[in-house]
């Protein structure tokens, strides 16, 4: 069920192209961002100054304090107020920095999913055919998550540890050279073993996040086919994949984080190894008086130095390391973030078509011309070589010459696919499961294109069509019905935003659905589902149905619309399906061939080509494979 394919390990690499585009957001709030980037500064300045200002106050007033045994209580307090403002200045400026990125972050996260689903709105039936609806889900789920805690986080940290890391070293090299040098190597093995770690944890991070989207898939699957489950007694066999998606997510996430969380004990250690070498070398200079070198020159080392010294140095350290951690949340939010930018990157839908579908008015001469206004008829408005215009009537004359398709180039679906279907005619297809046979009707709403051959629908070459006016030129009823959640009023609606409540109730009454939507406890206001589980599949059909009639198409398509309910339910949908194929030109899909049989033309399809075709009573005299359909003598499969 799910798709398991064989992938290569990722790379543990940070995409800058993907992180250029994923920072784009960001600039969609450039004024927030630089408020918090003035935020940030000021944190990262203050938290230097605070540590300066410990040397300060252990030279200037605790030692001699210590010496005299007095001290200067106005100037100590005056000291300290000056600090506890600085201080608060360092909260204030946090509290506004952390507000500016909760509303930021969600307004990020907002955009990205806003794209992401006007991008997938775009895209071809193929790419839902090719990649699992749990995967598809997880774009909008967790690969968002992990890109807002890339902004919201690791963004923000990032900057702050950088503008920490460049003011912090310059306090260090005022105080001492050669402590700073002692720094210098420390850190530099501290990176090296920092760097050592996150690549290790940062591929099994990939590994996770895509482990997540192959979970994600599977569950999805797992819920839609819960009753096919049940019918083969496979909820052993189904608990096993699960467990192995999820063993398999597991194990990614579990080497993911052992990995990352070895940062915090190596670097704590290493942190305080360092703290206490440091002070060790620091008091031996200011106990025998070595010449301590500084930006300034050859000055003394002082205690109130060293205190200073040793906290600019953990905190130098600490960001140091920081940033090393940070690393594994980019690498995961990059793993996000190339997923989300993968599926924008889809190809969109190609729509090379200039004919567009316009209201029209028809005079008594046949001429016939544009109209703003709401008519019943409908034209095709056809530009010409000279930047002008002309109309064709839309009729629902649809025609296929030798058309070859498939849905790989190397495998053949359709094989020299001539047929068609005049205004107001029924045209049947029959045929086993894989014959071609809905395969046709996908090509006539271009949900693919033809390899060879051509499609002209009333005189026009549907390739010459918008994609988005040819298929409202078409109605579809589908053996699966799909409702959305809202009230039934809502649903039948859907084929025509902007209709009316007596049309919603007239389409109703077309479809023989009227009856029983009146019967239920909110009549047209009743509340169904996504999946309509409420309803019987009867009555779902007949909202379909009605659906369809309430976008009043001149061409339907009607796809095994009665294979999944009883012959009882069949006869009351077979009479709306009836009231909605008066007058227009229909396509019908069938196994069952009793809903056949008052067809214009019947065609029966083998391994995508038409092998009979002709009228019920032509077929039976012929004596082929319909009438060996029709008499049992042959079984549809």
């Amino acid at each position: 069920m799910s798709d398991k394919k064989n992938r290569k390990a990722p790379k543990n690499k940070i995409d800058f192209k993907v992180l250029g585009r994923a920072l784009k957001y960001m600039l969609h709030y450039k004024w927030r961002c630089a408020f918090a980037f003035v935020c940030i500064v000021i944190n990262a300045i203050v938290g230097v100054v605070a540590a300066s200002a410990l040397g300060t106050l252990v030279d200037d007033y605790i030692s001699p304090m210590a010496a005299a045994g007095a001290v200067d209580g106005p100037g100590l307090l005056r000291y300290l107020l000056k600090l506890a403002a600085i201080f608060l200045t360092a909260v204030v400026a946090n509290f506004i920095n952390n507000r500016i990125f909760v509303v930021m972050t969600q307004g990020i996260q907002r955009d990205v999913r806003n794209d992401l689903f006007a991008h997938m709105q775009t895209l071809p039936i193929r790419y839902f055919d090719t990649n699992t609806h749990g995967n598809i889900m997880s774009h909008y789920t967790n690969d968002t998550e992990t890109l807002r805690q890339l902004v919201s986080q690791t963004i923000p940290q990032s900057i702050s540890a950088f503008i920490t890391i460049v003011a912090t070293f310059y306090a260090l090299v005022r105080c001492s050279v050669w402590l700073t040098l002692f720094v210098i190597l420390f850190v530099f093995l501290l990176m090296r073993i920092t760097m050592a770690v996150a690549s290790k944890s940062g591929i099994f991070f990939i590994k996770q996040q895509e482990r997540i989207g192959s979970l994600n898939g599977f569950i999805e699957e797992s819920i839609n086919g819960q009753r096919v489950i049940k019918v083969f007694n496979h909820e052993e066999k189904t608990i096993r994949s699960f467990d192995e998606e999820n063993e398999a997510l597991y194990t990614a996430g579990r080497n993911a984080n052992a990995f990352a969380s070895l940062m915090g004990p190596i670097m704590n250690n290493m942190g305080h190894l360092q703290y206490v070498m440091l002070a060790v070398i620091g008091a031996s200079m200011v106990s025998f008086s070595l010449p301590n070198l500084t930006i300034h020159g050859f000055s003394p080392l002082t205690l109130g130095g060293v205190v200073a010294f040793l906290q600019l140095s953990r905190s130098f350290t600490n960001t140091v390391s920081n940033i090393g951690q940070q690393m594994n949340a980019i690498v995961m939010a990059m793993a996000g973030a190339k997923r989300i930018f993968d599926l924008m990157d889809a190809a969109p839908e190609e729509d090379e078509g200039t004919v567009t579908l316009v209201n029209a008015k028809e005079d008594a001469n046949g001429n016939i011309t544009e109209t703003r206004e709401r008519t019943e008829e409908w034209a095709w408005k056809v530009p010409d070589e000279k930047g002008g215009f002309h109309y064709v009537k839309l009729q629902g004359d649809v025609r296929l010459s030798h058309v070859d398709f498939g849905y790989v180039p190397e495998k053949e679906v359709l094989h020299d696919i001539t047929l068609y279907a005049e205004p107001g005619q029924k045209v049947a297809f029959v045929g086993s499961t894989g014959a071609g046979k809905t395969t046709i009707t996908n090509l006539i709403n271009r949900f693919y294109d033809i390899q060879n051959g051509e499609i002209i629908y009333d005189g026009i070459p549907v390739r010459s069509m918008k994609k988005n006016d040819l298929r409202r030129s078409l109605g579809i009823v589908l053996q699966d019905v799909n409702l959305f959640t809202g009230t039934i009023m809502e649903n039948i609606r859907y084929g025509k935003l902007d209709a009316t409540d007596e049309e919603v109730y007239a389409a109703a009454k077309l479809a023989n659905a009227h009856d029983f939507i009146s019967r239920l406890p909110q009549g047209y206001d009743t509340m169904v589902d996504g999946s309509g589980s409420q309803l019987s599949q009867g009555q779902r059909q007949l909202i379909s149905i009605a659906r369809a009639a309430i976008a009043d198409p001149p061409v339907m398509i009607l796809d095994e619309a009665t294979s999944s309910i009883d012959t009882r339910t069949e006869a009351i949908v077979q009479r709306g399906m009836d009231s909605l194929m008066k007058g227009r030109t229909v396509f019908i899909i069938a196994h069952r061939l009793s809903t056949v049989q008052n067809s214009d033309v019947i065609m029966v399809l083998e391994h995508g080509t038409i092998i009979e075709r002709g009228t019920h009573e032509q077929l039976i005299a012929e004596k082929g494979k319909y009438y060996q359909l029709y008499t049992g003598a042959f079984e549809l499969e």
